[in-house]
């Protein structure tokens, strides 16, 4: 008898688990979208503001506020937003009180294209319209943009995004041709000629070299041209 009656307790407690399961369930099913939260990752949140977040999902849903939570696809949600041509990802959520928040990472742009067509490179080397809100503080890349020319335009930039002294002082990339290429610098008069993308890193070690005994002599306003492209040499010209 006593094994019956654990028997029947085991079944009333399956039975109510079921049932408030079922009941937390259909509670969570009713539950409208309380508010919506726009939120922007990084330090990078520039390009793209909340209200045209906002206006992209009115024109495509109406007005989520106060809507059904079982009405809202989630990553339908989060497939729109990443269709903005300035997000990166995007992630969307509900919060245990039903807010919808919507967390959205901004693609980062490295250099700017000035050409025929004038666009970002970002930092993974793809193309990126400009912004209405906000101009980015990156290299300026003019000159023969091709396909190839951006790719290397590309190496270059990451190369020089990982050096504190380049990233400060390197303004813009001219591609004179493919293989080619100049760097023009802030607060210095001269040019200098990369060459092709082979051998950055020694090329820009012999540069370095260069600079700090050139700055140290008080020499660096007497060279129109310094050239990186022979190998383990850096060749300079006066004005």
């Amino acid at each position: 008898m006593r094994v019956r009656g654990d028997y029947i307790k085991l079944m009333v407690l399956a039975i109510a688990i079921i049932g408030l399961y079922g009941f937390s369930d259909h509670r969570s099913k009713a539950r409208t979208i309380n508010k919506i939260y726009i939120k922007f990752l990084g330090d990078n949140a520039l390009y793209l503001t909340e209200g045209a977040v906002n206006k992209l999902l009115m024109k495509n849903y109406g007005s989520l506020k106060n809507r059904p939570k079982e009405e809202v696809a989630l990553n339908t949600i989060e497939q729109l937003v990443e269709s903005n041509p300035m997000v990166k990802s995007a992630q969307v959520y509900f919060t245990v009180n039903g807010d919808l928040i919507t967390e959205i990472v901004q693609r980062r742009p490295i250099g700017r294209v000035e050409g025929a067509t004038k666009f970002y490179l970002d930092n993974q080397g793809r193309r990126m319209p400009l912004s209405k809100n906000h101009s980015a503080r990156v290299p300026i890349i003019t000159g023969k943009i091709t396909g190839k020319s951006l790719e290397d335009a590309y190496v270059i930039l990451e190369y020089i995004n990982k050096d504190d002294f380049l990233r400060m002082n390197v303004i813009g990339i001219h591609i004179e041709d493919e293989g080619k290429y100049q760097l023009k610098f802030r607060m210095e008069n001269f040019v200098v000629n990369l060459g092709g993308v082979k051998n950055l890193n020694e090329k820009f070690k012999n540069f370095m070299a260069f600079y700090a005994k050139a700055a140290k002599d008080k020499t660096l306003e007497k060279y129109a041209v310094v050239s990186l492209e022979f190998d383990n040499q850096v060749v300079c010209t006066k004005i």
